[in-house]
């Protein structure tokens, strides 16, 4: 992955105008590298160099407008004002791509900035590589700097340029887009935090086209180290999935039964061959090359080998899951497939085709969730079934803890969505009071049904002065409005619910909107205000989420690591009450816990794999 941000492989179309607006030339390169140069006068160029065809274009960076708005979907357009020629880029990794945009921005803010010359340095210059051409430097923390405050000075007047297929859109997205600068766009994409040492590992792994499956004990970070490699790929080709609609919604995909095209995938293999092979379907296995799976652990085994069968029969080609890259993720000490019947679950690991398939396997082992470190052993241990008496005492004595502040009442974990329900509906109605309904706004009424199941957010929230809410969205995280944080209904303004958070701060929970994709790649939207009631909530909706007063009884949970899930959503040991704690509610599955012994024995055996000339890699392979 190119990190200095000075250069970029995508799809480029790059069209030329004559002076009356008319296409004079327009090629179209499916893969093609751009790349950030100088000549002998130090003026930043950027070069197109075309894969296949041996084509080089190269146009000087001189009064360029950038059209920004679609970059976090791999798509930008750079218009070439003395040229009268723009480059329209497509399926570019989001990450290259901000990081390419930024840089361009920088650095034509430095050259801005500089006024007087420098005759050695200009002397020095005619020894560059022959041609007189050199790289663009990558950005030095001065530049980034000086950028940033042009970012927040420059006004929402930069010109932009649409893509082709939106030119009559324009008006739509100038009156639409935000009114801060685009270039301050650059410095909040959500690909900002950096990665540890083994989040760049696994990343690594990914980006040498390894077929990975990396797993970690609650809150290390598994779903934004996803989100970091759907961003490092290009957008076209790669299919983000999960096990439920919930964790889809969380990494930006769809569910693994939208994408695979099977239905429920209970028919037989005959059945699934001609479901998958339906002209819809077919297109998108065809064109997939990288294919993400979040919550592994859900998905059943007898599934997962269907699905790999169905990859080979509909791609045409008997390589294990038809040539796909596969990312997996996911913690089998969490929730397991759901059995339709009384037979015990069958994990992934157990089928044939993860033994085909899975090649590297990785364990993300630093906890960001909880930043206690001994409820983090309290929890390590509780996840892989073991219970001290120390353990069942400390977990006990928190059933004496006031959690409660500023009215914000504990959220009941339960282990049935039923109970849950039940539980919110009777408290709403104790309430006195006006009731306030609000109906989800969504932008096609023929896929509310999807975005019911794939969004946590209800399509109607009815709420009272007093009404315990949870937030559903991050809106200010320095502010401590994040997705999980727990509040309370204080009064209505203009309609508006006023919400007080624990931590004493008041909120106007406004519309806000959620966006998804339909396997097709289309995007649907719902607007709503982004509260859920929280009196209760089930253990299975709870999955990563962080909770910051959170009580459970766990005497009817079911499934092996029901008991950890729900106790890994507390922040801290002082956030949680667990009332009438007994170790018989904890237990790990047995297949699992051998799994996952031999897991670890493989990943002692170490072995470095050189990936290039530069890049090693850390892990084990089968």
């Amino acid at each position: 992955m190119d990190s200095d941000g000075c250069s970029l492989t995508c799809t480029v179309a790059v069209e030329w105008l004559n002076a009356q607006g008319s296409i004079l030339r327009k090629t179209t390169h499916r893969t093609a590298s751009l790349r950030l140069i100088r000549d002998r006068q130090r003026e930043m160029l950027v070069e197109v160099r075309a894969e296949k065809a041996n084509l080089i274009t190269k146009l000087p960076l001189k009064g360029v407008s950038v059209f920004n708005k679609f970059m976090t979907e791999g798509k930008a357009s750079i218009k070439f004002k003395e040229q009268n020629c723009t480059l329209f880029l497509s399926n570019a990794p989001s990450t290259q791509l901000i990081n390419f945009l930024k840089t361009i921005f920088v650095k034509l803010t430095g050259q801005e900035a500089k006024t007087v010359k420098d005759p050695l340095r200009e002397k020095l210059m005619m020894n560059v590589q022959p041609g007189g051409i050199e790289d663009v430097s990558p950005t030095t923390s001065a530049e980034v700097n000086r950028a940033k405050e042009k970012a927040l000075i420059v006004s929402r007047a930069t010109v932009t340029t649409p893509s082709p297929s939106m030119v009559k859109k324009r008006k739509h997205f100038s009156n639409d887009g935000p009114k801060v600068p685009a270039a301050k766009k650059l410095y909040e994409n959500p690909t900002a935090i950096q990665l540890n040492e083994e989040q760049t590992r696994i990343l690594d792994a990914v980006l040498s086209k390894k077929n990975v499956f990396f797993t970690g004990s609650a809150g290390t970070g598994k779903s934004f180290l996803l989100k970091k490699i759907i961003s490092a790929l290009p957008p076209d080709v790669t299919m983000a999935t999960a096990s439920t609609g919930v964790a889809a919604c969380h990494i930006g995909g769809i569910t693994l039964h939208q994408f695979a095209g099977i239905g429920l995938g209970t028919g037989t293999m005959e059945r699934c061959f001609q479901l998958a092979s339906r002209p819809f379907a077919a297109s998108i296995w065809r064109k997939t090359k990288h294919l993400v799976i979040d919550e592994i652990s859900m998905v059943d085994g007898d599934l997962f080998d269907k699905i790999e069968a169905v990859a080979r029969h509909v791609r045409r080609t008997e390589r294990p899951f038809g040539g796909i890259q596969l990312i997996l993720c996911g913690d089998f000490f969490q929730l397991p497939p759901v059995s339709k019947t009384d037979d015990k679950p069958k994990f992934c690991f157990q089928s044939e085709a993860w033994q085909k398939c899975v090649h590297f396997n990785f364990e993300l082992r630093t906890v960001h969730r909880q930043k206690d470190e001994a409820f983090v052993k309290i929890l390590n241990s509780i996840r892989i079934g073991r219970v001290t008496d120390d353990i069942v005492d400390i977990l006990k004595d928190t059933a004496k803890q006031k959690i409660e502040s500023n009215g914000v009442l504990a959220t009941r974990l339960c282990s049935h969505v039923k109970e849950a329900d039940e539980i919110n509906e009777f408290q709403l109605n104790e309430l006195k009071g006006e009731t306030k309904v609000y109906t989800a706004q969504d932008s096609d009424s023929s896929m509310t049904h999807m975005l019911d199941q794939q969004l946590s957010l209800p399509g109607k929230l009815i709420l009272k002065v007093g009404a315990q809410v949870m937030l559903l969205k991050n809106i200010n995280i320095t502010s401590g409005l994040v997705n999980g944080a727990r509040g309370v209904v204080i009064d209505f303004k203009n309609d508006i619910p006023v919400i007080q958070l624990r931590s004493g701060t008041h909120y106007e929970a406004k519309m806000e909107k959620w966006t998804i994709k339909t396997s097709s790649g289309a995007l649907v939207h719902r607007k709503q205000v982004p509260l859920k009631l929280a009196w209760a909530f089930s253990i299975h909706k709870s999955q990563g989420l962080t909770l910051d007063c959170v009580e459970m009884c766990l005497s009817r949970v079911f499934d092996a690591g029901q008991a950890y899930v729900a106790l890994s959503r507390a922040q801290s040991l002082q956030s949680l009450r667990v009332l009438d704690f007994s170790n018989q509610q904890v237990w790990a599955n047995t297949a699992v816990l051998e799994f996952y012994k031999k897991f670890r024995r493989n990943l002692q055996e170490i072995e470095m794999i050189p990936l290039g000339k530069k890049i090693k890699l850390e892990g084990n392979k089968r």
